[in-house]
């Protein structure tokens, strides 16, 4: 009993000498000079200290430091440098303004004052880029994608050309939380995978967490994408865009009142389906999405947001379907300062996704999707330059919509049929702390509590045993349960409830100024599961919540990493391992149908996974040539036992390849400043062929072969590489004018490599030959694109 009075008397020692010192705090907003938009992570530095603090998401800071008088600097990449005097004898509120500039001598010493600090914080696995280095990279077809450039760093992959959403060590695409604006983003992708939801010009920051995530993110177990939009200019009107030849895009912005609100409208739209009648062709596939942003100050201590996104994908065939779907999200935020010390945030988030097929040939209409209603509260509590605290609350209510299916004709055959709609309730709340313990020891550690309530349903089937998969000893498979009966409930029933606590801690300790070492380790739930068997996600696939036959995913994640900067913060260096698994992943029976299965239970077992690797990380950061080299070296491993001692589990309870898991997969980026008006950029990648499932014998039946398939994802598709190119050309500005362009001319791969997508097999009937059919969607596509500013 004597250790914790003792760990309190030591805790009251170090507050009491804290408090015995004079302290005074100094905070603000730092935003861009010209335009008012409040800058995120902008580093503000006391070199007599060695210590300093960043903006937060709004822009805010504050620091408390002894009595005194200190030099401060304030520096944020691309921007002119701040360094004055600062006398620091009472509380100040001080706000700054930064002007875009070209760096300087000073301004690259800084930079190795900013990277210093960097490496003294525990955070890691993490990965910002920013919309400039996203529209400098070479894509297909000419259109900037932000999914396309974070696969090009280490532990981020993808399953293929073609393919939705992306993959984070080892896990699967619907494991990674997207945020925009604090908004869940279900689907990323449009035209199938082609292209991703986000338009990099609304976009002002970008942060990929795969490891060492903080407390205050929760509800998915791989990564947290977390993306926020611009403000828009509070002093003057502008206007950015692009025309390109699948796609063109345009971006408003301008003060509601100057220097107190403002506006910002972007849309996008492909228009290719345009000239398809010209070839005959009634087909169409397009897409289009809007971005929207509302700001405004009401005083020093109080400002509104109000965001939104909206977009949809439409793949039609005149007289055979249309294919709708897509996201809707709006968020209302409430930025308080209850002190200097104490920043808080309120937001009200709505979020849809939305799909929709009808099949005319057929006669009916297929509807379903999910939505979310989000309350949340959190703030910042800066309580000393050692000593940062961030705490909230949020709640998340969710319907599912599993499918609708409606006629669309009296002549059709089909009946109205409804599968039955689903409900929970997600609550969370959490703490997250960054203690500087030392000048060279520093840690993070945080605790968040989740709750889910599967909330009641007009019908849920009962089965013997309480098994909805039942093992078939006599033919060794696994097949459906049959119902005995079924619950019925109210809406305010909780059917069923998980609780569970998820620790997360993080640490940096500095081996010297330029180097240092940092580990972490993560607990996480995850409630919701994407009901998918294909390898990558597709509109029709269904969500649907934890209950009494689906367990929630839990993560164990632990890594270690090396990080140092040399060369006078020329290059940075930074080397991670990681290990993870993954219980109570959903694994599909043999054979299983998800499609307007109303009784999903039947179809799926709960397995677990696992995954490691080593991700290594180069960068130049400066001069004519930058760039990135990146290393991944990993295993994605899936396994479903059996339950009991005579069931076989799938693939005979053996450990089998994930379709995410690639031995090898390399990315190297970089561009060169040719001159003031030529750029070029380049990247190239090489990975390891994704897992998938041959043949391994056959048998005839009738006269025809039919392929026998053996054990699932042991064999690959061929390895995958490509090299794509880009050369952006900016004429020089006229005096006197606002107008800026440029001109982007890329080729994506270049060597016309035909990448296999998949390998199918069959028999050709002419020669009675098995045959296999590789599917590639791309060779090379040039493309050229006109891009402008006033």
């Amino acid at each position: 009993m004597k250790k914790p009075y003792l760990l309190l008397v030591l805790l009251l020692a170090v507050i009491s000498k804290g408090i015995s010192q004079e302290r005074f705090t100094l905070s603000g907003v730092i935003s861009e000079k010209n335009s008012n938009e409040t800058l995120i992570g902008v580093n503000i530095l006391f070199p007599e200290l060695q210590s300093g603090s960043v903006t937060n998401e709004y822009g805010f800071y504050s620091i408390t430091l002894p009595k005194g008088s200190y030099t401060i600097i304030i520096s944020y990449l691309g921007y002119q440098t701040i360094k004055e005097t600062i006398e620091l004898n009472e509380n100040i509120s001080k706000n700054y303004s930064l002007e875009i500039g070209s760096e300087s001598l000073e301004e690259v010493v800084i930079t190795e004052n900013i990277e210093r600090l960097s490496i003294q914080k525990p955070q890691m696995s993490v990965n910002k880029l920013t919309s400039s280095t996203i529209k400098e990279i070479p894509v297909v077809l000419g259109e900037s994608d932000i999914v396309k450039a974070i696969t090009l760093l280490p532990g981020v992959t993808n399953v293929g050309e073609g393919a939705s959403g992306f993959n984070v060590r080892g896990g699967g695409a619907d494991q990674n939380l997207i945020l925009l604006d604090e908004a869940t983003i279900y689907n990323s992708s449009h035209l199938f995978g082609l292209f991703s939801v986000f338009n990099p010009d609304a976009i002002k920051d970008l942060r990929l967490y795969k490891g060492g995530i903080p407390a205050r993110y929760g509800g998915r177990v791989s990564s947290v994408l977390d993306i926020y939009q611009k403000e828009g200019n509070s002093k003057g009107f502008h206007m950015n865009g692009g025309i390109g030849i699948v796609s063109s895009r345009l971006l408003i912005e301008g003060p509601l009142k100057k220097d107190k609100g403002s506006f910002l409208f972007g849309g996008r739209s492909s228009y290719a389906h345009l000239f398809l009648p010209l070839f005959d062709i009634d087909n169409a596939a397009y897409f289009y999405d809007l971005n929207t942003k509302l700001s405004y100050k009401i005083n020093s201590k109080n400002n509104i947001y109000l965001s939104g996104y909206f977009g949809r994908d439409v793949f039609r065939i005149p007289g055979s379907f249309e294919n709708i779907y897509g996201n809707s999200v709006l968020n209302f935020r409430w930025n308080h300062l209850f002190s200097d010390k104490l920043f808080s945030n309120l937001s009200m988030i709505y979020s849809d996704y939305y799909y929709n097929l009808e099949l005319g040939f057929v006669g009916f209409d297929w509807i379903s999707g999910i939505r979310n209603f989000n309350l949340k509260y959190d703030f910042k509590h800066y309580l000393s330059d050692k000593l940062k605290l961030q705490y909230g609350l949020n709640s998340v209510y969710y319907e599912f919509n599993p499918g609708d299916i409606r006629p669309t004709s009296e002549s059709s055959g089909i009946n109205p049929f409804k599968l039955i709609d689903k409900y929970a309730l997600e609550n969370a709340i959490y703490v997250d702390a960054e203690h500087k313990i030392s000048n060279r020891l520093s840690v993070s550690y945080g605790l968040r509590l989740s709750s889910f309530l599967r909330l009641g349903q007009d019908e849920l089937n009962v089965y013997e045993n309480n098994e909805a998969v039942v093992f078939n000893e006599d033919s060794q498979i696994y097949e459906m349960g049959t119902p005995t009966g079924t619950e019925t409930f109210d809406r305010s029933d909780v059917v069923e409830s998980f609780h569970n606590l998820e620790p997360r801690f993080s640490l940096a300790y500095q081996l010297n100024d330029n180097s240092s070492v940092k580990a972490s380790y993560n607990k996480m739930y995850q409630y919701l599961h994407l009901l998918s068997n294909t390898n990558a996600p597709t509109p029709l696939d269904i969500w649907t919540p934890s209950g009494k036959f689906v367990k929630p995913q839990s993560l164990h994640q632990i890594a270690a990493g090396y990080f140092k900067n040399f060369n006078n913060d020329l290059y940075s260096l930074e080397i991670e391992t990681f290990y993870k698994t993954i219980k109570n992943r959903i694994d599909y029976i043999d054979g299983a149908d998800l499609i307007a299965n109303n009784a999903i239970e039947q179809v799926i077992l709960n397995g677990e996974a696992r995954a490691y690797g080593l991700e290594i990380l180069l960068r130049k950061n400066e001069g004519k040539f930058k760039g990135w080299l990146a290393y991944t070296l990993s295993k994605s491993e899936q396994q479903t036992k059996g339950r009991t001692e005579i069931e076989t589990g799938i693939n005979n309870g053996e450990w089998y390849n994930t379709p995410f898991d690639k031995t090898h997969d390399i990315s190297l980026t970089g561009s060169y400043n040719w001159s003031e008006k030529v750029k070029l950029n380049a990247n190239f990648i090489f990975q390891t062929g994704r897992p998938t499932t041959f043949p391994n014998a056959q048998y005839q039946y009738n006269g025809i072969n039919v392929p026998n398939f053996g054990p699932r994802n042991q064999n690959r598709l061929p390895s995958y590489n490509r090299l794509d190119l880009s050369l952006t050309y900016t004429p020089k500005q006229k005096p006197n004018k606002n107008w800026s362009r440029h001109w982007v001319f890329s080729i994506y791969n270049i060597y016309n490599r035909k990448n296999a997508v998949s390998l199918t097999f069959g028999q050709n009937f002419e020669t009675g030959q098995n045959e296999a059919t590789r599917l590639a969607i791309f060779g090379i596509a040039p493309s050229v694109s006109y891009n402008f500013k006033f």
